[in-house]
């Protein structure tokens, strides 16, 4: 599965758009494991991969539905998102 995020290139991002939920996901490729890894920085540990981009983001997508019914079902609050990061 997910390895060390070494030889990753080709970063692009995307934002999930399901109900109310706008988060930023970063889709990289990982040398070290042959997959796409996507990660949505503002839900920790919200990780998935898959062997295609499209099937990396369908994969993320469902995990962070489940990220944030199980923060539901524990009463922590779902941060609000952001949407695209800014760097200097």
């Amino acid at each position: 599965m997910i390895g060390g995020m070494r030889g990753i290139f080709g970063i692009r991002r995307a934002v999930a758009n399901r109900g109310m939920n706008k988060f930023e996901i970063i889709i990289s490729w990982s040398e070290q494991d042959n997959r796409f890894i996507a990660e949505v920085p503002e839900l920790p540990g919200c990780l998935a991969d898959g062997k295609t981009y499209s099937e990396t983001l369908q994969n993320v997508e469902e995990v962070m539905r489940e990220w944030i019914d199980y923060a539901k079902e524990l009463g922590r609050e779902i941060p609000e998102p952001k949407g695209r990061l800014v760097y200097a």
